[in-house]
């Protein structure tokens, strides 16, 4: 692997040897490294760890909610007053 002086320790490889290092050069973005590879010195693609997201979680609000109004039903005249400001 080649470590390029003056780019804060960047790490630099060719693509010929990302094909051979690339699980090292993986567990080397996942540690926190900047690793990036060359393509015949014009193209250079960077790896990145991607973040990992959080699950889902189904009923977030259980029991905070007392009541879930019915969006079918006509509102009342008092709500329907507030909606257009005129409460």
């Amino acid at each position: 692997m080649l470590y390029i002086a003056g780019h804060g320790g960047m790490m630099k490889v060719s693509v010929k040897v990302a094909e051979t290092k690339l699980s090292e050069l993986i567990d080397a973005a996942i540690s926190g490294e900047d690793v990036v590879i060359d393509k015949d010195d014009l193209t250079s693609v960077k790896i990145v760890p991607v973040q990992k997201l959080k699950p889902f979680t189904f009923g977030l609000l259980k029991g905070k909610v007392d009541t879930v109004p019915d969006f079918l039903e006509p509102m009342s005249e008092e709500d329907l007053a507030a909606w257009e400001g005129a409460a």
